[in-house]
């Protein structure tokens, strides 16, 4: 059993055949078809140039992008490493406003030392005069009592 449309396809495929050999028999076409040719192996070759000129392009490009990344990177650190600096000077400025800060609390104990020293200097000279003053006072009452007993 044959198949009908598959006779149908070798009668069309005969026809086309057909026509084919005879396109080709005629100069005129064939010549036309060798022109074709070579300006499509010189698109192709054209397309080839650009292409590889165009990679070559890339690939530039790529290396620059690759350097503009390295010099964000850099940029970058050097950014973290001035942030860092500024966090220093700002640590360094607090530091030497609580050494300010306690400079001027030593200043004000030693002044409060310097005047409690005064005031013990001063307690003692006083202490001083009244042990001074009692002894006077002894030496007179001594003296007083030693009268009494002599006059009789």
């Amino acid at each position: 059993m044959v198949d009908g449309s598959r006779d149908v396809d070798v009668e069309k495929l005969i026809s086309f055949s057909k026509d084919l050999v005879q396109f080709l028999k005629d100069d005129k076409d064939v010549g036309f078809l060798k022109q074709c040719l070579e300006q499509s192996n010189a698109v192709q070759l054209q397309c080839l140039s650009e292409y590889q000129t165009l990679r070559s392009s890339i690939q530039d490009y790529e290396a620059k992008i690759n350097m503009c990344n390295q010099r964000i990177a850099e940029a970058q650190s050097e950014a973290a490493g001035d942030a860092e600096i500024d966090t220093l000077q700002k640590e360094r400025e607090q530091k030497l406003q609580i050494e300010q800060l306690l400079r001027e609390e030593l200043r004000v104990i030693t002044d409060e030392i310097d005047d409690l020293d005064h005031q013990r200097a001063s307690i003692e000279e006083q202490m001083q005069s009244l042990e001074k003053l009692e002894r006077d006072q002894l030496r007179a009452e001594f003296y007083v009592m030693q009268q009494k007993f002599r006059s009789p």
